[in-house]
C-alpha cells in the first residue's frame, strides 16, 4: 500500500471517516504518522473546546472572586482552589468515577428524562474536567491581572465619564486581558498537553476511535519499539505548540497594538552561555 493510499484510508480515521480496521502487521512509518495524526484531531477537539469555553467562564470566576459580595466571592474561591490544589488526573477519575454512577437510565428533571449515558464518554466527560480545570486555573490569572490594573487607568475612564459596564468594556477588561495574555498563553499551552491525559483517563474512546496517544500506544504494543510511535506524539504536540504560540501572540500583539514597539517582529535569539 502507497503513503497516499494510507493516508486515504487512516487519515481521518478517528472521526470515524474511511479504513475501520488498524493495519495488524508490517507497520508503515506512514500508516504510524497518519494514524497518530488522525488522532490528534481528538486533543484538537479537547483544548480548542476547553479553551473557549473555559476562557468565559474564567472570566466570570475571576469577577465573582472580585467581588464583594461574599455569595458571589466564596464559591469562585473555593471552586479555584479545588481545581488548582488537585491533581488533574485525579479530577479525571473523580469525574469517571461519580458520571458513571448516574442511573442508565438518566435522571428525570420536572417530569422530563434526560440521558446521562454520555457523560461518560471521553468527548463529553473528559472535556468537561478539562473545562472546569482551565477555568479555575485562567480565572486565578485574570483575576491577578484585574487587581493589577493600574489605578492612573480607572481614574482616567471616570474623568472621562464612564461609568459601569462601558467603563469595564473599555478600559478594564482590555488592560486586564493585555496584563493577563503571557500567562493566559502558558495556561493554553499547558492544557493542550493536558489532553494527553485523557488516554489514560479512564473515559472510553468514542467507538474505539482514540486520540494519538491511544494509536501512539497501540503501535508501541505491536511493535515493541515505543522509540518510534511516542517521538511521533512528541512532534505533533511540538508542531502545534508552536502554532498555538504563534496565533497567541498574534492577539498580543493586538491587544498592546498601542504600547511603543508592539508591532515589531518577534526575534528568536536563543542564549546558549548564561
Amino acid at each position: 500500500m502507497s503513503c497516499t493510499q494510507t493516508i486515504a484510508d487512516y487519515a481521518l480515521r478517528s472521526i470515524g471517516i474511511g479504513e475501520r480496521l488498524l493495519p495488524r502487521s508490517d507497520f508503515t512509518l506512514c500508516q504510524q504518522f497518519t494514524l497518530i495524526g488522525s488522532g490528534l484531531i481528538w486533543n484538537l477537539y479537547f483544548a480548542i473546546l476547553a479553551l473557549f469555553i473555559g476562557f468565559f467562564l474564567a472570566n466570570a470566576l475571576a469577577m465573582a472572586k472580585a467581588s464583594r459580595n461574599p455569595w458571589l466571592r466564596k464559591p469562585a474561591d473555593a471552586f479555584i482552589f479545588l481545581f488548582r490544589g488537585s491533581p488533574l488526573f485525579i479530577q479525571f477519575f473523580l469525574a469517571y468515577e461519580a458520571l458513571v454512577m448516574l442511573p442508565r437510565a438518566g435522571i428525570e428533571i420536572f417530569g422530563f428524562t434526560v440521558a446521562t449515558s454520555w457523560l461518560t464518554k471521553a468527548w463529553a466527560g473528559a472535556l468537561i474536567v478539562l473545562v472546569l480545570n482551565t477555568s479555575a486555573y485562567s480565572a486565578q490569572i485574570f483575576y491577578g491581572a484585574l487587581m493589577s490594573v493600574p489605578k492612573g487607568d480607572i481614574e482616567a475612564a471616570d474623568a472621562y465619564g464612564l461609568t459601569g459596564w462601558k467603563k469595564f468594556r473599555k478600559v478594564i477588561w482590555p488592560t486586564m486581558m493585555r496584563l493577563a495574555w503571557p500567562s493566559y498563553t502558558n495556561e493554553a499551552i499547558f492544557l493542550f498537553h493536558a489532553t494527553a491525559l485523557v488516554y489514560f483517563s479512564g473515559f472510553p474512546a468514542f467507538q474505539q476511535r482514540g486520540d494519538s496517544l491511544y494509536y501512539a500506544s497501540y503501535f508501541a504494543d505491536k511493535t515493541f519499539n515505543p522509540f518510534v510511535a511516542y517521538p511521533i506524539v512528541a512532534g505533533y504536540f511540538i508542531l502545534f505548540t508552536l502554532l498555538l504560540i504563534s496565533l497567541f501572540g498574534l492577539v498580543n500583539r493586538r491587544l498592546n497594538r498601542h504600547l511603543p514597539g508592539a508591532r515589531q517582529r518577534l526575534k528568536y535569539r536563543p542564549q546558549v552561555i548564561r
